[in-house]
């Protein structure tokens, strides 16, 4: 017997009330350092992250009208809230209803402490920043040899400017 091929809305949303119905992930506390964090008409986004894993946040202004305090990037965190699929991707995320100060996050203070040492170096100096030609020769790029990112690069590269040398 063959297996019921689904579409991709019915899996996605089998996901969702999976994890809607979890007793755990509906009232959930997770502890990390914000980044990437934006502040949009309809809410915070930021993502949520230590040193092996990342989940993506959102608190929406419902909830981030409460909060009193300004969140930034780098700051340790507690956040309450449910964890869900947003359905329009097909990602999970934090959906957060309340954050708790933790004080400054150890990978941003590492990242500080390292841009700091690098300053007292005088790496940062204007005077030894290479200035970035119009038209480089030569494009290095730090990403996987097979994804989609790669062949687009090449592809507007080519475009730009056909002689161009590209490093995987």
């Amino acid at each position: 017997m063959q297996l019921k091929a689904l579409e991709v809305r019915e899996i996605t949303d089998y996901i969702k009330k999976m994890m809607d119905n979890d007793i755990i992930l509906r009232n959930v506390r997770v502890k990390g350092e914000i980044s990437n964090l934006k502040y949009h008409s309809t809410g915070i986004y930021f993502t949520l992250k230590d040193e092996i894993a990342s989940l993506k946040c959102v608190m929406f202004n419902e909830y981030g009208k409460l909060l009193n305090f300004t969140l930034q990037d780098g700051m340790s965190v507690i956040v309450t809230g449910r964890i869900s699929v947003y359905e329009r991707n097909g990602t999970y995320q934090l959906y957060a209803q309340s954050i708790q100060s933790d004080g400054i996050g150890a990978l941003y203070f590492a990242f500080n402490k390292l841009k700091e040492k690098l300053q007292k170096e005088g790496l940062f100096d204007s005077d030894k920043k290479k200035p970035i030609p119009k038209h480089p020769k030569k494009i290095a790029v730090v990403t996987s040899p097979t994804g989609a990112v790669i062949r687009d690069i090449i592809t507007i590269s080519r475009r730009r400017n056909p002689t161009v040398d590209i490093l995987v």
